[in-house]
């Protein structure tokens, strides 16, 4: 590339990427987001300096809005480690509440992820071992028999609790919106599945059935918050053990299960695929937050190997990957297919990575190198 073509692409990222962007009340001043990843660096569930200062760092560098790693809301079944971080509980939210300092003394604004992972978990896991695994149909992904329980509405009504105290703490605390976490085979997205919902009552079934559940979540939330704190919510087609998992089929399908959740009060919907400049359906460039977008009108976030370049299944096993051109990406952006987008093992990396992207610095960009996640950097 001619040093003019480097300097035509680096204006061309600053541009574009350097916008604000507006989620219900709260202006990001940018539209580069820290995708969520878990790192279990919080002994007992709770956050201490480094993990504020990792996420500072980040900020400071130019992450407009930071999504925090997935936190286990307040409720025993919710999780299965004692070094991810919960929250719920005094001492918890006191470290979550420094990690906002630190992220807004940077310039940034931050969500949390709120969290329940549901079948994923196995009986006897801390933090709570005595906390059965439950789910909408006790199945784990890829079973055919149950090995866990079947929620009951109690169970239900106590998990939907859990996710609107969770969210009215982090406004509470200030924390700048939350995020639901729906995808990627946990609790909320066992509902949505039909490979894992098996219910006969009124939360499974059809497609819009099978959103009763997470609908009445983020009604919940959006009643136990201000009226201009964003939600967002994160879902997938793939799972964790399921990779050509599909929620829909065609786009008819997806907005059958998306339009529920954006009536119930959803600001922004955060579509996770493993490679973002893949299209959804035939027939369309589109990609996932593309069609998100254009089917519901709310403000979409794109996320998936961006930045990257290699096997997804390989890099999210803990192997490296090169550095990917943004081409795509920019290209995407400037039509206006969808609205930020969320970087996740790039800035795992680089924690200088957007500062690096909006400057045109793309030859200082670094390549994953799986040891990343072993450490806080």
């Amino acid at each position: 590339m001619t040093a003019t073509a480097t300097e035509s692409a680096a204006s061309r990222a600053a541009e574009i990427l350097s916008r604000p962007v507006s989620i219900n009340g709260l202006t990001v001043p940018n539209r580069i987001a820290m995708a969520p990843m878990t790192r279990m660096f919080s002994p007992g569930g709770v956050p201490g300096e480094d993990v504020a200062s990792y996420y500072g760092r980040r900020a400071a560098a130019g992450v407009g809005l930071v999504v925090t790693e997935g936190t286990y809301v307040g409720h025993d079944s919710a999780g299965q480690s004692t070094r991810i971080p919960r929250f719920h509980g005094e001492e918890q939210l006191a470290g979550w509440a420094k990690v906002a300092e630190a992220v807004h003394a940077a310039g940034g604004r931050i969500v949390p992820q709120l969290w329940h992972i549901g079948m994923v978990r196995k009986d006897g896991q801390p933090p709570f071992a005595d906390a059965p695994a439950v789910g909408p149909s006790g199945l784990r992904i890829g079973e055919t028999e149950p090995t866990g329980r079947a929620m009951t509405q109690g169970d239900l009504d106590d998990v939907i609790a859990a996710f609107a105290e969770a969210a009215a703490a982090a406004e509470r605390i200030g924390f700048d919106g939350v995020e639901l976490h729906g995808a990627h085979g946990y609790l909320i997205d066992q509902f949505l599945w039909a490979g894992t919902n098996r219910r006969t009552d009124a939360y499974g079934g059809d497609p819009v059935a099978r959103t009763k559940f997470g609908a009445e979540i983020v009604a919940a939330v959006r009643a136990a918050v201000s009226p201009d704190f964003p939600v967002i919510f994160r879902y997938s087609q793939w799972k964790q053990e399921a990779y050509d998992a599909r929620l829909a089929e065609t786009p008819e399908e997806l907005e059958a299960i998306l339009t529920p959740l954006a009536a119930a009060g959803v600001d922004a919907f955060h579509a996770s695929t493993r490679r973002y400049w893949v299209p959804e359906f035939e027939g369309s460039d589109l990609n996932l937050a593309g069609w998100t977008k254009k089917l519901t009108g709310k403000q979409a976030i794109t996320v998936g190997s961006v930045g990257l370049d290699g096997d997804f299944i390989r890099a999210f096993a803990g192997e490296g990957a090169p550095v990917g051109s943004l081409d795509n990406l920019l290209d995407r952006m400037e039509r206006e297919e969808f609205d930020m987008v969320a970087v996740g093992r790039a800035i795992l990396q680089d924690p200088q990575w957007a500062a690096k992207v909006l400057a045109g610095r793309f030859e200082e960009l670094l390549p994953y190198d799986g040891a990343a996640v072993q450490t806080l950097s």
